[in-house]
């Protein structure tokens, strides 16, 4: 199943859930009206029936079930409304401590740059991490909207407790719970879940604050533990919810971590350390059933009925089938005592660069490369991150030179352009800010092609902790500066347009739709312009430009011929159009992907500028795409 064909099958997958609330919803206001005329009952007369005692009070249990039916409704809309926010809502509500960029601690440094060169192997922005400094058991989690506004948060004991290798397989596990959307199914799960859990929470305020004695203290007891126990009916249709939808996800995302580090050693290491230590993967915080379906690791300890994980031993046999437990008490013995410490070391060897052009790119295998990252991908980005100048990374990661960064990258060769890019910038930020933004263009002249997104892609999450405000500044003032010289650039529009998705998805991270549901018919003038513009940008001529563009349009339309048309504003054109082309249903957008690789590799080669075009395409139709692109077989 590929990345485009998850999609489809998350988006059923959230219609199951919401049928299966309605369903918990009404079990539970039956219940609560059960309980009600039970109550009514109880305090009639004793000559009388059931249903006399009750009927005379219809409208009033009319009233209740409705009332409860708005009471679950509204727990569950506060609840999505505070964790509208993102992924760090969830992981600083469980106690997470957010890692700095320019973090020196060599164990958060080592998780650091996990996560860094998972991010940028996967195409996807470096998400806010966190760790849960109190918890001693093994585990994570990824949390968020979308992958702009991703947290990943791990346990104290992970850090502790795991290799570099181990720690490696458990964040490539849970990216793949980004790539593949499951971030925002859980987030509504965890709404839905809550406004269930309400009618029990009230049931057991009831019970606590009643006094025993009095003429209504009986009654008020009875109605409180029958809320409790109704309320119990809907914790347990939650718990199965949650069982049925996270299950079978837990086992794509085993197999996807070892296909992307092409290695078993550390996923299945971390699960059987899980397995062997004495606190396992349990949390100890309170709010670990809340969150149970998004850990890697059972936080909770359900019974299979409830368990929202396979079990530890076949997560390991799937992975390695040769595993037997008996393995694991000679291990246990080591990794509970209580010096056993893993190793914080980050070593690694630094491989050469890939060639600035990739030739032999087939749509099909650039398809298969979307949320779905290899080995040969993440190689890769370990090469950019451990090629990019330390200089540069500190640069990156730093909250005062960050923004300067950005605008280093921008700034032109030509002496009178950048005379007025400097204007704009003082203008704007200061000539403090000027002074750092040219010291930081000297050390990114010679930096090489492929490096430049990558660098910009660690200096998005260390700009997302400024203040709302001056990030919108300073994405017009990146948009005034590519304009300086009266036209914008292949890179220049590139970053602009990436920094665009990055904050606006950041910035309203609930906003961001999970999928699409335009045909591509419908936005048919909006894919020739696209075309259009890869096309013109992979040629030199204008015959070789409209044969690359056939190209592309054949995959989409067989049986219809379109001219290319270059408007002379295409950026702002194209703009428009990428935010129109993400509505497109899923397999759509793989339709289009194709085609677009199709049109790039007309003449055999792709350039770094041209996938720089596909990659922030990809990127604004929030389909995740590597650095370095599959050739064919």
């Amino acid at each position: 199943m590929n990345f485009f064909e998850h999609q489809a099958q998350a988006r059923a997958q959230s219609r199951w859930m919401m049928w299966a609330f309605a369903f918990s919803v009404l079990l539970t206001v039956l219940g609560v009206v059960a309980i009600l005329a039970v109550t009514l009952a109880f305090g009639a007369a004793q000559e009388m029936t059931l249903g006399d005692a009750t009927l005379p009070h219809l409208p009033m249990l009319l009233a209740t079930g409705l009332g409860v039916a708005a009471v679950i409704a509204l727990g569950s809309l506060y609840k999505i409304a505070r964790l509208k926010s993102g992924g760090g809502t969830v992981a600083s509500g469980l106690g997470g401590v957010l890692v700095p960029p320019e973090t020196r601690e060599p164990r958060l440094r080592r998780l650091r740059n996990i996560v860094e060169e998972i991010a940028i192997a996967s195409g996807v922005p470096v998400p806010e991490i966190y760790v849960l400094e109190r918890e001693a058991g093994i585990n994570a989690f990824a949390a968020g909207y979308a992958p702009a506004d991703a947290a990943v948060a791990v346990t104290r004991g992970a850090l502790e407790k795991l290799s570099r290798d181990e720690l490696q397989g458990v964040i490539a596990h849970e990216f793949s719970h980004v790539l593949n959307g499951d971030m925002r199914l859980n987030i509504r799960l965890m709404g839905l879940i809550f406004g269930l859990l309400v009618i029990h929470l009230i049931g057991r305020e009831i019970v606590n604050n009643t006094p025993r004695g009095g003429k209504r203290g009986p009654t008020l007891a009875v109605a409180g533990f029958g809320l409790m126990m109704v309320g119990g009916i809907g914790m347990l249709c939650g718990r199965l919810i949650k069982a049925r939808i996270s299950r079978q996800r837990e086992y794509l995302a085993d197999a996807s971590a070892v296909q992307f580090t092409r290695q078993t050693v550390g996923l299945a290491g971390a699960l059987k350390k899980i397995a062997g230590i004495e606190a396992g993967s349990k949390l100890e915080g309170k709010s670990g059933e809340e969150i149970s379906h998004m850990l890697f690791g059972d936080g909770v300890g359900y019974s299979w009925l409830f368990a929202t994980h396979p079990p530890l031993i076949e997560r390991i046999q799937r992975i390695e089938p040769q595993f037997r437990p008996a393995q694991l008490k000679a291990a246990a013995v080591q990794w509970n005592a209580p010096d056993f410490y893993s190793d914080a070391g980050d070593e690694g060897p630094v491989k050469f660069l890939a060639p600035a052009a990739t030739r032999g790119i087939t749509p099909a295998a650039v398809v298969s490369q979307v949320g779905h990252p290899g080995a040969d991908d993440y190689r890769y980005a370990e090469t950019l991150h451990a090629t990019i100048p330390q200089a540069l990374r500190e640069a990156a990661q730093s909250d005062a030179e960050a923004p300067a960064l950005l605008l280093a990258l921008l700034l032109d060769a030509d002496r009178d352009i950048a005379a007025r890019q400097r204007e704009a910038i003082a203008a704007v930020r200061g000539a403090a800010e000027v002074a750092r933004v040219l010291v930081l263009h000297r050390q990114t002249e010679n930096l090489h092609a492929a490096l430049r997104l990558p660098l910009a892609a660690l200096a998005f999450p260390t700009l997302r902790q400024r203040p709302a405000a001056e990030l919108v500044a300073l994405q017009t003032l990146v948009n005034t500066l590519a304009q300086a010289d009266g036209c914008i650039g292949a890179f220049e529009f590139v970053l602009a347009r990436m920094l665009s998705v990055q904050l606006g998805d950041w910035l309203a991270p609930a906003a961001t739709a999970a999928t699409g549901k335009q045909r591509l018919a419908a936005l048919a003038d909006d894919a020739a312009l696209l075309l259009s513009v890869l096309a013109d940008a992979g040629s030199a001529r204008g015959d070789a430009a409209r044969r690359a563009f056939a190209a592309g349009w054949a995959h989409l339309w067989p049986q219809s011929t379109r001219a290319p048309a270059l408007p002379v504003d295409w950026p702002k054109a194209l703009d428009a159009a990428l935010t129109r082309l993400d509505t497109l249903m899923p397999l759509a957008k793989q339709m289009l992907i194709e085609a677009l690789v199709k049109t790039l590799a007309h003449d055999g080669r792709v350039t770094i500028g041209e996938a720089e075009l596909l990659r922030v395409t990809a990127a604004s139709l929030h389909c995740p795409l590597p650095p370095a692109l599959a050739g064919g077989a």
